[in-house]
């Protein structure tokens, strides 16, 4: 089912140049905007803590990535199979995908406190998720379990970091 819907979405690439730059860029490139976006939040002292939760849920979203490539290993979709690749990739595991790991923290940790910004992130987040499998490099399964993973822990760093804060609240 997994390489199937991938084959189905995988071969559409190569058939319309400027769809396929669009794709490439959504790949490679959207993860630098978020970055720009986390730098200036850094400087306005009224999105300071979310740009800082938006970090500390990248850095642990990471971590995880980390355990996972530890003792799971999948092969990239281009690896036992003959399928259309767009751009040059590592023949690291296929899961998770660090792009949309990175992407969807970033955006989650940011909705969570400012829903427009976050709604235009989460967007260039599932363009991005779904970049990775046009290229070739990742199979949907990669794409969804990345995306829920880095959910999931924005959220909890996000609950995190209230009662921390709370808990830690100077007295006046």
């Amino acid at each position: 089912m997994d390489y199937k819907l991938f084959r189905e979405l995988n071969q559409l690439a190569g058939r319309n140049s400027l769809l396929d730059i669009l794709m490439i860029f959504f790949s490679n490139k959207v993860r630098y905007i978020f970055i720009f976006v986390l730098i200036l939040m850094l400087f306005q002292n009224s999105h300071k803590k979310v740009a800082l939760s938006a970090i500390t849920s990248a850095v642990f979203t990471l971590f995880i990535n980390r355990l996972i490539r530890l003792v799971y290993f999948k092969p990239r979709p281009f690896v036992k199979n003959r399928v259309g690749i767009l751009i040059p990739s590592k023949t690291d595991s296929s899961f998770p995908s660090k792009h949309t790991l990175l992407v969807f923290a970033i955006a989650t940790s940011i909705f969570l406190r400012e829903r427009i910004l976050g709604s235009i992130m989460l967007v260039l987040s599932t363009l991005t998720g779904f970049s990775r499998i046009w290229v070739g490099h990742h199979f949907p399964s990669d794409i969804i379990g990345s995306a829920f993973i880095s959910i999931v822990t924005s959220i909890f760093t996000d609950k995190a970091s209230n009662r921390f804060a709370l808990k830690f609240k100077p007295l006046k």
